[in-house]
Order: structure tokens, then sequence, then C-alpha cells
């Protein structure tokens, strides 16, 4: 079964994010930027959902950290995020992330999107 981490400073997102992914997944969800990092020492998830805005750490300084580490740049990462600006989500993109997508989110999209990331992952 494929890790799913869920990173989001709001609680009734990862709650939400592990009702709708648990079934498929295993799901990890955290509150924080240091505890995903703190636990991915332990466990490498097969992706990541993040959130852009965070209190300690935002998700783009996450996802260069990530992309900067050689055991977990080939991660992906989708931004599932409230912040609907055209400039963070080609920032984004120009990053590395594998999805940009806004909250609140419609959930079969989501999976969907979940399910051909982790298949095209799986073929390479």
């Amino acid at each position: 079964m494929n890790t799913i981490f869920v990173v989001d400073d709001n609680s009734t997102n990862l709650l939400l994010a592990d009702e709708l992914l648990s079934d498929d997944y295993e799901v990890i969800t955290m509150a924080s930027v240091p505890k995903m990092f703190e636990l991915i020492e332990k466990i490498t998830p097969d992706l990541i959902l993040l959130d852009i805005m965070m209190p300690d750490v935002s998700g783009f300084d996450a996802l260069e950290q990530l992309k900067a580490d050689i055991r977990y740049k080939e991660i992906p990462v989708i931004f599932l995020t409230s912040k609907t600006d055209e400039a963070a989500e080609t920032k984004g993109f120009e990053m590395g992330i594998a999805d940009f997508i806004t909250k609140p989110f419609f959930a079969p999209v989501l999976l969907s999107r979940i399910k051909s990331i982790l298949q095209s992952k799986s073929a390479d």
C-alpha cells in the first residue's frame, strides 16, 4: 500500500484528507513541516500533499528542501492549498511539484490525480 504524507496546519483538513484517502492508502497526517522532516527520516512516503501557507516553514521552503536532498527529490509533491494566485502555481511547477490543487477540493478529482501520479511514478 502506498504511503501518503498530508502536511497541513489545519486539523479539519488533515481529518478530511485522512477520511478520504485511508481506504486506499497508508495516510500519515502532520501539522507542520518540521514534523514532516522528522518523520521522513524513518518513513519515505510515495507522495506528499503539502499546504503552501504554513506557520513555521512555508510549502515552498519545504519543497526546496525536499528537492535539494537526493533521498527525497523524487517524491511527488502536490500542493493542496487555498492560495489561488497564478504566480504561486507557476512557482510551484517551476520548483518541481507534481500537481497544484486548490481547497476546497473536489474529492474525486483529488483521488484521480493522486492515482495518476502514483501510477506514473511506478511506471518509471
